[in-house]
Parts: C-alpha cells; sequence; structure tokens
C-alpha cells in the first residue's frame, strides 16, 4: 500500500500545482458557485470522458487525464464551499486557498487510506472506463441529494460523495501513469 500512497500523492500534488497556478491566473473566482454548480460542472466533466472513451474521439484536444485533474480539483472546490460555512469573502488570498485545499486533499488521503485497506486495492482491479462510470454515478446521486435540499434517509451526505468522486479520479489517474510506463 505504500507503492498506492506515493503515488496518489504524487497525482494529487499534480492537481494542487495545477490549482495553484490557475488561483494566481483567476483568483478564486470559483467562490461564487453554489455547490450545485461545482456538481453540474462535475458532470460535464465526466461526460465528456464517458464520451471520448466510447467513440475514441477527441475533437477538443484537451485529454482525458487534464478531465480526471479538473474532477480532483472541482471536487475539492465543492468541498470547500460545503464545509466552509463562515467564510463570506469570495476572493481569497492564493496562499488561504491553497491551505484550504491542502487541508481537504489530506482528508481525502486519509480516507483512501481506510477504504484501500478495507477493500484491499480493488481499484487496481478496475477498468478506467468503471471508475468513469461510478463518478457519474456519484454524480447523479449528487444532484438527487441536492434537489432533496440536501436530505437523506440513510445514504451519505453530499461531501462523501465528492470524496469518493476526487478518490475515484486519483485512482484513475494512477492507472493512467501505469498505462503509460
Amino acid at each position: 500500500m505504500s507503492n498506492t500512497n506515493t503515488e496518489y500523492t504524487n497525482v494529487i500534488n499534480v492537481c494542487r500545482g495545477i490549482f495553484a497556478k490557475k488561483t494566481t491566473d483567476y483568483g478564486t473566482a470559483w467562490r461564487i458557485l453554489r455547490p450545485s454548480s461545482l456538481t453540474d460542472q462535475l458532470f460535464i466533466k465526466a461526460q465528456r470522458i464517458r464520451t471520448i472513451q466510447e467513440t475514441g474521439e477527441n475533437r477538443v484536444g484537451e485529454n482525458i487525464e487534464e478531465e480526471f485533474v479538473a474532477i480532483v480539483n472541482y471536487c475539492i472546490m465543492a468541498i470547500i464551499q460545503l464545509c466552509e460555512k463562515d467564510l463570506e469573502e469570495l476572493e481569497l488570498p492564493a496562499e488561504e486557498a491553497i491551505g484550504l485545499y491542502e487541508k481537504y486533499a489530506k482528508k481525502a488521503f486519509d480516507l483512501m487510506v481506510m477504504k484501500n485497506h478495507d477493500y484491499g486495492e480493488a481499484w487496481r482491479d478496475m477498468r478506467v472506463s468503471s471508475l468513469t462510470d461510478l463518478i457519474l454515478q456519484k454524480i447523479l446521486r449528487v444532484k438527487q441529494i441536492e434537489d432533496n435540499n440536501g436530505a437523506t434517509l440513510i445514504s451519505e451526505g453530499i461531501d462523501a460523495n465528492y470524496y469518493d468522486m476526487l478518490n475515484y479520479s486519483a485512482f484513475a489517474l494512477i492507472h493512467m501513469q501505469v498505462a503509460e510506463k
């Protein structure tokens, strides 16, 4: 599992680097988005991945790996929006935004370690296309929970689904890096 921890950390470091650069370029304009808008962004990214996987055709030019990175980053943005209710400012200093990113990336890592232990690294035997489908399923679940104003009878909350999507995306990125070697 230490190999998984290293691979996962490397993937998240790439994602965080892109988040940091975009924060420098755009500031924290994403803070204007409600979690439901971020869920729709996640849907767009995951649906694009699935379309490319199914058709084998990519007309825009951005590769699937970039879309999985975007899913990781949008998930963390959504978690920040959900969990940092007292944060009123839309524009955050880059250091603060990156600090929040790291806080929730660490929580995602800790969750991954626990689940990875219990599931025996089952994701290693999964196809990237299955991870894409699981992400899409989680997005549809989140949309339903959002449509129910966050109420669930027995299910995990929205944040748990964002963490799972983040981790599935990290696993997909690890798979694609392994496939490139």
